[in-house]
């Protein structure tokens, strides 16, 4: 890989896999045709453009039937391929695949992905080999809130029925989360995938807060030259909003963590960090605090469940597919049961539960 494309690609959650995701294959390429009736897309597959209003239109994917409807909610920089993308025995890509997340779910259920702006997919290995969001750009950075106002832009204007099972990578995750919180009555479950917790802020002092921000916040010169619209956010921004957040709704929940800490020994090569020694140290911080804030969400809604031992990275859908789609399943049935929470069988149970609550 090329030293600008990693520039490209490379953040600190993104950087476990970058040298696999530069193999990731093209996508076919999208319509630019506007969306059809909402009645059409839905009953049909759909990919293509969708008004949200004010000048701007971003571009979804949906495809099968059956109930509830799951949202797919990318992470930072990752485009809709992401879902569908699988690794072989080898470490490397395989888009598209049979085996991933996206394909399965669409068995059973509608299924919808969108591109936020700026996100990309990788096509080769040189720094010009990728492709660029679908979506209209937008003036970077973004926050977390401005990605939930786009959500439900899009799937207000998408006609995509709710209430919806959201699925959410990464910083697609902490929008995932936040959104729950925002539009309770639209989301019935929540699957979140090594989520952004910026929770893990209370575990980590100013000094370390600093230096975190410097690891994930803006691009360089180099990537911005490569892709100016390049989707990035403040940090700063997006922690007083993640925190500032309502509590969730007792909703069924299953949070994956990874169980090996992120690679960060790339950052010793650019002199963010002196020694290895030094990185492997902050990058196991990181991965204790994330953990720690993932466990206190999960405590705050009954009946969640933290999976640990997940036997992967950060890109948990990529390397344990059937963990997800089992997962996902699982909320899937208990939001279609309507259950309040996991392993609650009926509304009936729910709302004594919630009074006993009370």
């Amino acid at each position: 890989m090329s030293k600008k494309m990693m520039l490209l690609v490379a953040s600190v959650v993104v950087v476990v896999l970058g040298a696999a995701a530069t193999a990731l294959a093209a996508s076919p390429s999208a319509s630019n045709e506007l969306a059809k009736s909402n009645s059409d897309k839905n009953n049909k597959d759909f990919a293509g453009l969708v008004d949200i209003g004010g000048g701007r239109q971003m571009y979804m994917e949906c495809r099968g039937k059956g109930y509830p409807t799951v949202v797919f909610v990318s992470g930072k920089k990752d485009r809709t391929e992401t879902w569908s993308t699988t690794l072989d025995s080898s470490g490397n890509p395989v888009f598209p695949s049979e085996q991933a997340v996206l394909p399965a779910i669409a068995q059973t259920n509608r299924v919808c992905a969108y591109d936020r702006p700026g996100t990309i997919v990788s096509t080769g290995d040189g720094p010009q080999d990728f492709e660029t969001s679908r979506s209209d750009p937008v003036d970077q950075p973004t926050t977390l809130q401005d990605a939930v106002s786009d959500l439900h832009a899009l799937l207000q204007a998408s006609g995509e029925r709710g209430p919806y099972v959201l699925v959410g990578h990464s910083m697609g995750g902490a929008i995932s989360r936040l959104y729950a919180s925002e539009y309770p009555e639209d989301v019935s479950g929540l699957v979140l995938i090594d989520y952004a917790a910026y929770g893990a802020r209370k575990y980590l002092t100013e000094e370390q807060w600093d230096l975190l921000q410097s690891l994930i916040g803006s691009p360089s010169q180099a990537e911005l030259d490569l892709y100016p619209d390049l989707e990035w956010f403040d940090e700063q921004l997006n922690l007083e909003q993640a925190l500032a957040a309502k509590k969730l709704k007792q909703m069924p929940l299953i949070v994956l963590s990874a169980d090996e800490p992120m690679d960060l020994l790339p950052y010793v090569e650019n002199g963010t960090f002196p020694t290895p020694e030094e990185a492997k140290e902050f990058s196991e911080l990181l991965f204790r605090a994330d953990v720690a804030a993932r466990s206190d969400l999960v405590s705050q809604v009954p009946g969640a469940r933290h999976i640990t031992d997940t036997e992967s990275g950060h890109y948990i859908h990529w390397e344990q597919p059937q963990l997800v789609i089992d997962s996902v399943r699982e909320v899937v049935e208990a939001a279609r049961k309507k259950s309040c929470a996991l392993g609650v069988k009926n509304h009936g149970q729910c709302v004594k539960a919630l009074k006993q609550a009370q």
